[in-house]
């Protein structure tokens, strides 16, 4: 692992930094904490302080939703083509912008830099997705079935929304929100992860340049989440709440939620099944597996938790996955070829250890790494274990980090069972040359989606989102507009009476 960057580089990227607006965002203008708190924002790979960012206070957050419940009519009422005329140009901006967007991320979050153009990618596709989507909004008029009224069905914004995003895909989860919104009609509140606070900084900026009215969106980064979210939840004006994160988090939102009866969507924790059946293509599902496991190195809620194997080609598959896993570059994202990037802090990292430690002291087998690496940052071995007991934490808890834990099964019923073992149901995997099975998988699986011989399934024009204690709703595809309407039916005389 190493850490290790040019004068050069580490001039690009102070200028970037010092580029990106550091203030709070409310009302259209940028404006600093009401108390003047700010907060440092790290670089996991060498704990160095990028910078400091306005840390929003109860006043600040009730000035963001002031701003938002403002600004709702006119957006409200504002050309559906207008709306996707805007997210458009954001989407080119966006695309334009993709090297600082990807550096950006790197430096707060850690990912390489590679896998950051990925993501600026994916998350600027939700604004092209959305601004598609903002002018075929559409309600229906028909008879009642007596022909005694005209029956008018109509679709309208939400309201002001708050969003509250994580810190291991900062654009994506942004944009994943705040397009389908905008295109909607409906404000925003967001709150970005305390983390990664500057590329929603920067998103702001452009949506601004881009002729965003002023309120429409506003950026409260704070360290106090609670103290400054629970306030807006509790306002009976705030009339949508979406979060991505945690389950224990989003179970204790959804109850603030509960209050005002809320509209919510809530993306939560994945324990994912990855299903290798004796019929699959081995190769095939060792590259499936890279691109499940060790996206964003570990750290996604996609992320496959648990790898189940028939024991026919368990071995095979561990040994080819553990030196495919074991070959990865681990070092900062900005480095050429650097693969694994920090682990977002040291507490993530120590929970990481904690699980292998457990797995390996109930008798699982380290094929490759094994614990955190030495020197700056908070980086861990590309890790690789075999023969891990049923009883291991890993497989029950997220793991979010490069480990791929391997156990075995006999046939498919078992394979289905420990798969369905679970409380969370996000996302799962299957590798099989069986069509028959594939379908049968998809009937039997208790998950929101299912790659089939596919590493990577998500898609802007696709529903994301989970069953069970995964989450509510469906972030993206036809269904992800739905989530910012309110339907609204009139029943009208009969004109012909």
């Amino acid at each position: 692992m190493t850490t290790d960057f040019s004068t050069e580089q580490a001039t690009r990227e102070e200028t970037l930094v010092a580029s990106v607006p550091t203030d709070l965002l409310i009302g259209g203008r940028w404006v600093p904490a009401s108390t003047g708190a700010r907060f440092d924002v790290e670089d996991p790979a060498t704990g160095a302080v990028l910078t400091t960012v306005a840390d929003a206070s109860v006043e600040d957050g009730a000035a963001a939703l002031d701003a938002a419940v403002a600004a709702q009519a006119s957006w409200g009422r504002t050309a559906p083509r207008e709306r996707a005329e805007l997210l458009r140009r954001a989407f080119d901006a966006v695309t334009a912008r993709a090297d600082d967007l990807a550096l950006l991320m790197t430096l707060e979050m850690g990912k390489s830099v590679a896998e950051a153009r990925g993501e600026v990618a994916y998350g600027s596709e939700f604004l092209r997705w959305s601004s598609e989507q903002a002018a075929h909004v559409a309600g229906r008029y028909l008879p009642a079935p007596d022909g005694k009224q005209r029956l008018l069905v109509v679709k309208k914004p939400v309201g002001p929304c708050l969003f509250i995003t994580p810190w291991n895909f900062p654009l994506a989860m942004a944009t994943r929100k705040i397009a389908p919104a905008l295109a909607a009609g409906c404000t925003v509140v967001l709150k970005p992860a305390a983390e990664t606070p500057l590329t929603a900084l920067l998103f702001a900026q452009i949506l601004l340049d881009a002729g965003l009215p002023d309120g429409v969106v506003n950026v409260i980064p704070c360290t106090a989440a609670g103290d400054v979210t629970g306030p807006l939840i509790a306002d009976p004006r705030l009339r949508k709440l979406s979060f991505t994160g945690s389950t224990p988090v989003g179970k204790h939102l959804l109850k603030q939620a509960s209050e005002q009866v809320l509209r919510t969507s809530m993306e939560l924790g994945g324990n994912a099944p990855f299903l290798v059946f004796d019929d699959a293509d081995l190769d095939a599902a060792v590259e499936g597996a890279l691109l499940a496991k060790m996206r964003n190195g570990g750290e996604a809620c996609t992320s496959a938790n648990r790898f189940y194997v028939h024991s026919s080609v368990a071995s095979a598959f561990s040994e080819k996955l553990a030196a495919r896993i074991g070959a990865m570059k681990v070092a900062r994202g900005t480095e050429d070829g650097a693969q694994v990037g920090p682990i977002i802090n040291q507490k993530g990292r120590a929970k990481i250890a904690g699980l292998v430690d457990d797995a390996v002291a109930k008798g699982a087998r380290v094929l490759t790494g094994g614990g955190p690496v030495d020197g700056p940052g908070y980086f861990f071995s590309p890790t690789v274990l075999a023969d891990v007991p049923l009883d291991a934490r890993l497989l029950k808890e997220e793991i979010f980090g490069p480990v791929a834990p391997v156990t075995t099964f006999e046939t498919e019923d078992e394979a289905v069972a420990l798969a369905n073992d679970t409380e969370f149901g996000l996302i799962a995997y299957a590798y099989t040359a069986s069509t028959a099975r594939a379908l049968r998988l998809t009937e039997r699986l208790e998950t929101g989606m299912l790659g089939i011989n596919a590493g990577v399934i998500s898609n802007p024009a696709a529903p994301f989102g989970g069953v069970k204690q995964s989450g509510l709703g469906r972030e993206g595809g036809e269904e992800g507009i739905e989530e910012y309407l309110e339907t609204l039916y009139a029943g009208i005389a009969d004109p012909w009476a």
